[in-house]
């Protein structure tokens, strides 16, 4: 049997790396593309110099990833790196099949030029096609201090796995989520709807704001859609097809092992239908007929493979429950149900907007709790270090809310239990303040308005919700 000469991988690689031998940039396709908000944060992390870890960015099938990759190549080479010093492969090409990393290194020190103790950026695309990558990642960089590798692919759930129980101390993960509200116009060049204006953020135009976010619940989440009618114009064999089915069929099954993945993939469909809703280990058990350890197991999988979110409840003294029966499932984007069921009508917007509000939130993933007791129920209640309330927002798609917001919510009540917390609750439209008896306020705004700003504020790492001021 004849081997795969040394030369042909290099012929490979150096049509992977044009500017080894050519101009010193991507090609014309990735600098055409607007960077995610994300970039910057990632572009700090890659250029961390004092810490000797690898990179490992994960997330869902089709948000990015390999876009990012090459956005951080054209950075460090518009920044002066030289260019043999930068290497990116793809190792789903059949050449690199069976090659270790270090030898991957030989073959493009061999290609570029590269000298074996020159500083250097490897980036490994599709990094899950390598047989036992975490190992091979981990020598590395303890052999390799100079040499800053940064690993990424499709196969998110194995990825995470194995990132945790080998990476310890060696690898941080940086999670790539589904596009947020505010990236999702900034992709299209659509500013100027919300500024900052005396300390305050205003919209400028509610009604745009809110058909562009009903646009998002309906086809936003991943790059390539917005960009394409024909995508937009076939969601359920795209995100369906392209992104869901992959992972319920291909990736899950390949790493836990999964013999009954019609089991998996009704489990799935029916906590998708109910996005943002409560459900529990027993309802759900007896409902597929399925053994409340199996259950448990299927939600790990699928919460590794980034396609669902587990909230989990407190009570209304905020106090996390002994056993963990009764939680919340999300959609980590609400464009998937749409794309699973169909287009949903007006009485359903209401789960699909708080689906909308916690997927701003998966990158952060903050202690985020909701709170349900006896006679009502807080959406969102955010717990600091020790375990205390710090703010709580009630997700409405309802400017009616504001006339008789106290019947309407609970959280008059949840804020006689903790008076000093900061509390809020979305509308449809409308934005302004309301004082209690006790002088504690209580804020309300536009549900897109709130999915706008927090999307910007965790998408750049900045602090979140330390006030809430919105101009009328």
């Amino acid at each position: 049997m004849h081997k795969i000469p040394a030369s042909q991988r290099q012929a490979r690689m150096r049509s992977e790396n044009p500017w080894w031998s050519g101009p010193p940039r991507t090609g014309r396709t990735y600098r055409a593309m607007r960077r995610r908000a994300y970039f910057r944060r990632f572009a700090k992390l890659v250029k961390e110099e004092n810490v000797r870890r690898a990179i490992v960015l994960m997330g869902p099938r089709r948000v990015g990833k390999t876009v990012l990759l090459q956005h951080m190549i054209q950075k460090l080479l518009g920044q002066g790196i030289p260019p043999h010093s930068v290497a990116y492969l793809s190792l789903d090409q059949p050449l690199y099949a069976n090659l270790s990393i270090e030898e991957i290194a030989r073959h493009i020190r061999e290609a570029s030029g590269l000298q074996a103790t020159e500083p250097a950026f490897l980036f490994l695309d599709e990094i899950q096609y390598l047989r036992e990558w975490e190992r091979h990642l981990k020598s590395f960089v303890d052999a390799h201090p100079h040499i800053k590798c940064i690993a990424s692919g499709s196969a998110a759930a194995a990825l995470r796995m194995k990132s945790i129980e080998s990476g310890a101390g060696r690898f941080t993960d940086f999670l790539l989520p589904p596009l947020n509200f505010y990236e999702f116009l900034d992709l299209q060049n659509i500013r100027g709807l919300v500024r900052r204006q005396n300390g305050a953020w205003t919209c400028r135009n509610i009604s745009a704001l809110n058909k562009h976010f009903i646009r998002y619940m309906s086809i936003g989440g991943y790059p390539e859609v917005i960009f394409s009618e024909t995508i937009q114009n076939d969601m359920e064999r795209y995100v369906r097809s392209d992104i869901i089915e992959k992972v319920l069929l291909r990736d899950l099954p390949n790493l836990y092992g999964i013999r009954d993945i019609q089991e998996l993939n009704s489990l799935f469909m029916s906590l998708a239908w109910n996005t943002a809703q409560e459900v529990s280990l027993d309802g759900l058990s007896q409902e597929s007929g399925v053994s409340k350890p199996t259950i448990r197991r299927y939600l790990e999988y699928l919460e590794a493979a980034f396609l669902i979110k587990i909230v989990h409840r407190v009570d209304r003294s905020a106090r996390r429950f002994r056993r963990a029966n009764n939680f919340k499932v999300y959609l980590t984007s609400p464009a998937m149900r749409i794309a699973l069921f169909g287009p949903i009508a007006e009485e359903g917007i209401g789960a699909l907007a708080e689906t909308a509000a916690f997927s701003q939130w998966f990158h952060a993933s903050p202690n985020l709790y909701y709170s349900r007791w006896k006679n009502g129920e807080v959406d969102i209640v955010h717990l600091n270090a020790i375990q205390q309330p710090e703010w709580c927002v009630e997700v409405k798609w309802s400017d009616s809310i504001v006339k008789n917001w106290q019947a309407k919510t609970h959280l008059k009540s949840f804020l006689h239990a903790h008076p000093k917390i900061r509390a809020a609750f979305t509308t449809r439209s409308k934005a302004g303040r309301m004082e209690l008896e006790d002088g504690s306020i209580v804020h309300y705004f536009p549900t897109s308005l709130y999915c706008y700003l927090t999307g910007l504020q965790v998408a750049r790492g900045e602090s979140q919700h330390k006030d809430w001021k919105i101009g009328k």
